[in-house]
């Protein structure tokens, strides 16, 4: 059974929070592109929801390439870095009714991400399928992408297999997310794990350095709770490191 969601009326922010441009949470305060976002209780926790707006990004099935892995998320407002870890927990349902019938929880980060937002990097979740009876479906759990020109569909067409993984992972459960960055290299460690669950040894991205936030993609309820930076280099101390 679903847990109420009971959102928040917070001072800082606009008469109606989920259609801000602007959110605080967890004593930051995040921009929003292209979703909206308000601050709620799941499970007596204060946690940030997020969902893609229809509105301000449409989706068309028949094109799907060209309307998923796009600018959708909330972005920590007055950070930059070139490498750091970072770490997030992250919570998906199926919203319903869906405008995706084939939608997965589709939830993660986003980093390295331009101040206009036309370039980014990003690894991300789709718990739906984590568990699937299918195993090709299940290795396709967790995703990378690089904004604009390597969305998840040209990486399957350039290559097969090596930006997507298997992960145990499902939907309506919190999943702890620990992404590495550095250099061309990014590391995910999921729910605490020693070693990384998935890696990509060379990132697509045409960043080196930018900002960071939280992402969602269609059909998604997205809760985030628990964001910390653990560390960071910021891009103008990057050089002879």
């Amino acid at each position: 059974m679903k847990k109420l969601l009971t959102p928040l009326i917070l001072a800082f922010t606009l008469a109606t929070p989920a259609f801000a441009q602007t959110i605080q949470w967890e004593g930051r305060e995040f921009e929003l592109n292209k979703v909206t976002a308000a601050v709620v209780q799941l499970g007596g926790e204060e946690v940030l929801k997020v969902e893609r707006d229809l509105k301000a990004l449409p989706f068309d099935v028949k094109r799907l390439g060209d309307t998923v892995d796009e600018a959708t998320y909330v972005k920590l407002k007055d950070f930059e870095f070139a490498d750091a870890i970072f770490e997030v927990k992250v919570l998906a349902r199926v919203q319903r009714p869906t405008p995706f019938a084939a939608s997965q929880g589709f939830i993660g980060v986003h980093f390295r991400t331009s101040a206009d937002h036309s370039a980014f990097e990003s690894i991300y979740l789709r718990p739906n399928v984590g568990r699937a009876d299918v195993q090709a479906y299940r290795n396709k759990a967790v995703q990378y992408f690089a904004y604009p020109g390597y969305k998840f569909d040209q990486l399957r067409k350039d290559a097969p297999g090596l930006y997507e993984t298997y992960a145990d992972i499902g939907l309506d459960e919190w999943i702890t997310m620990r992404i590495h960055v550095a250099g061309e290299r990014a590391e995910l460690y999921l729910n605490d794990a020693k070693y990384p669950s998935f890696i990509v040894n060379k990132m697509k991205g045409t960043s080196a350095s930018g900002g960071i936030g939280l992402y969602v993609d269609i059909g998604t309820e997205g809760y985030f709770k628990d964001f910390k930076i653990i560390s960071s280099i910021h891009p103008k101390l990057k050089t002879g490191v």
